[in-house]
Protein backbone atom coordinates (compact mmCIF):
# COMPACT_ATOMS: atom_id res chain seq x y z
CA UNK A 1 0.00 0.00 0.00
CA UNK A 2 1.18 3.41 -0.54
CA UNK A 3 0.67 7.05 0.57
CA UNK A 4 -2.54 8.42 1.54
CA UNK A 5 -4.28 11.22 -0.46
CA UNK A 6 -5.63 14.27 1.01
CA UNK A 7 -7.50 16.64 -0.50
CA UNK A 8 -9.00 20.41 0.16
CA UNK A 9 -11.11 22.08 -1.65
CA UNK A 10 -13.71 24.61 -1.00
CA UNK A 11 -17.27 23.40 0.41
CA UNK A 12 -19.80 22.84 -2.37
CA UNK A 13 -22.20 20.00 -3.44
CA UNK A 14 -20.49 19.47 -6.51
CA UNK A 15 -17.11 18.65 -5.01
CA UNK A 16 -19.16 15.52 -3.25
CA UNK A 17 -18.57 13.01 -6.18
CA UNK A 18 -15.12 13.86 -7.48
CA UNK A 19 -14.32 12.69 -3.63
CA UNK A 20 -15.76 9.68 -4.32
CA UNK A 21 -14.30 9.03 -7.72
CA UNK A 22 -10.79 10.10 -5.89
CA UNK A 23 -11.29 7.92 -3.07
CA UNK A 24 -12.52 4.60 -5.60
CA UNK A 25 -9.15 5.47 -7.68
CA UNK A 26 -7.19 5.36 -4.99
CA UNK A 27 -8.73 2.23 -3.03
CA UNK A 28 -8.47 0.53 -6.55
CA UNK A 29 -4.79 1.36 -6.63
CA UNK A 30 -4.24 -0.37 -3.23
CA UNK A 31 -6.15 -3.20 -4.56
CA UNK A 32 -9.01 -3.02 -1.97
CA UNK A 33 -11.75 -5.21 -2.27
CA UNK A 34 -14.57 -4.22 -4.15
CA UNK A 35 -16.83 -4.56 -1.26
CA UNK A 36 -14.96 -2.78 1.00
CA UNK A 37 -14.46 -0.05 -1.71
CA UNK A 38 -18.03 0.39 -1.84
CA UNK A 39 -18.23 0.92 1.99
CA UNK A 40 -15.42 3.45 2.09
CA UNK A 41 -16.89 5.34 -0.72
CA UNK A 42 -20.06 5.09 0.12
CA UNK A 43 -19.08 6.64 3.89
CA UNK A 44 -16.73 9.39 2.37
CA UNK A 45 -20.07 10.83 0.09
CA UNK A 46 -21.66 10.62 3.59
CA UNK A 47 -18.81 12.92 5.03
CA UNK A 48 -18.18 14.79 2.48
CA UNK A 49 -22.10 16.13 2.39
CA UNK A 50 -22.18 16.36 5.94
CA UNK A 51 -19.18 19.12 5.95
CA UNK A 52 -20.23 20.53 2.61
CA UNK A 53 -24.11 20.91 4.14
CA UNK A 54 -24.06 21.75 7.76
CA UNK A 55 -19.97 23.19 8.12
CA UNK A 56 -18.19 26.20 7.09
CA UNK A 57 -15.21 26.79 4.96
CA UNK A 58 -13.33 24.80 2.97
CA UNK A 59 -13.08 21.38 3.50
CA UNK A 60 -10.88 18.64 3.85
CA UNK A 61 -10.60 14.59 2.68
CA UNK A 62 -8.05 12.76 4.12
CA UNK A 63 -7.92 8.65 2.93
CA UNK A 64 -4.89 6.38 4.31
CA UNK A 65 -3.64 2.95 5.08
CA UNK A 66 -2.32 1.60 8.56
CA UNK A 67 -1.50 -1.60 9.52
CA UNK A 68 -4.66 -3.75 9.41
CA UNK A 69 -7.17 -0.47 8.04
CA UNK A 70 -8.14 2.31 6.13
CA UNK A 71 -8.59 5.35 7.63
CA UNK A 72 -11.19 8.56 6.00
CA UNK A 73 -11.28 11.97 7.89
CA UNK A 74 -13.11 15.08 6.54
CA UNK A 75 -12.66 18.07 8.07
CA UNK A 76 -14.49 21.44 8.08
CA UNK A 77 -14.56 24.68 9.77
CA UNK A 78 -17.33 24.26 12.04
CA UNK A 79 -16.18 22.90 15.32
CA UNK A 80 -19.57 23.82 16.93
CA UNK A 81 -21.29 21.42 14.57
CA UNK A 82 -20.93 18.30 16.23
CA UNK A 83 -21.94 14.77 13.56
CA UNK A 84 -24.02 12.84 15.68
CA UNK A 85 -26.49 10.03 14.86
CA UNK A 86 -29.92 11.43 14.10
CA UNK A 87 -32.97 9.40 13.75
CA UNK A 88 -35.27 10.82 11.47
CA UNK A 89 -38.86 10.50 10.91
CA UNK A 90 -40.19 7.99 8.13
CA UNK A 91 -40.77 10.44 5.91
CA UNK A 92 -38.02 12.86 6.10
CA UNK A 93 -35.27 12.63 2.82
CA UNK A 94 -31.75 12.70 5.06
CA UNK A 95 -30.60 12.74 8.17
CA UNK A 96 -29.14 9.27 8.12
CA UNK A 97 -25.60 9.90 6.67
CA UNK A 98 -24.01 8.98 10.14
CA UNK A 99 -25.94 6.48 10.87
CA UNK A 100 -24.77 4.36 7.54
CA UNK A 101 -21.06 5.53 8.72
CA UNK A 102 -22.09 4.13 11.66
CA UNK A 103 -23.02 0.94 10.00
CA UNK A 104 -20.32 0.47 7.57
CA UNK A 105 -17.42 1.32 9.11
CA UNK A 106 -15.84 -0.14 12.27
CA UNK A 107 -15.14 2.63 14.63
CA UNK A 108 -16.17 6.37 13.73
CA UNK A 109 -15.90 9.17 15.82
CA UNK A 110 -15.59 12.83 15.82
CA UNK A 111 -12.07 15.19 16.93
CA UNK A 112 -12.68 17.01 20.25
CA UNK A 113 -13.54 20.25 18.71
CA UNK A 114 -15.85 18.77 16.38
CA UNK A 115 -14.34 19.77 13.01
CA UNK A 116 -12.89 16.60 12.22
CA UNK A 117 -15.42 12.99 12.29
CA UNK A 118 -13.44 9.93 11.20
CA UNK A 119 -13.98 6.20 10.62
CA UNK A 120 -11.77 3.37 10.55
CA UNK A 121 -12.33 -0.03 8.34
CA UNK A 122 -10.46 -3.28 8.82
CA UNK A 123 -8.98 -4.57 5.53
CA UNK A 124 -9.85 -7.71 6.62
CA UNK A 125 -13.65 -6.88 6.82
CA UNK A 126 -13.19 -6.36 2.88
Amino acid sequence: MGHGIEVAFASDKARVAEMRRITRDQLRCWRTSEALAGDIVLAVSELVTNAVCYGSGHVSLRVWPTTGELVVEVRDGAPQTRAEIRRPGDEEVSGRGIFLVATLADRWGVSDGGATTWCLFSRRSG
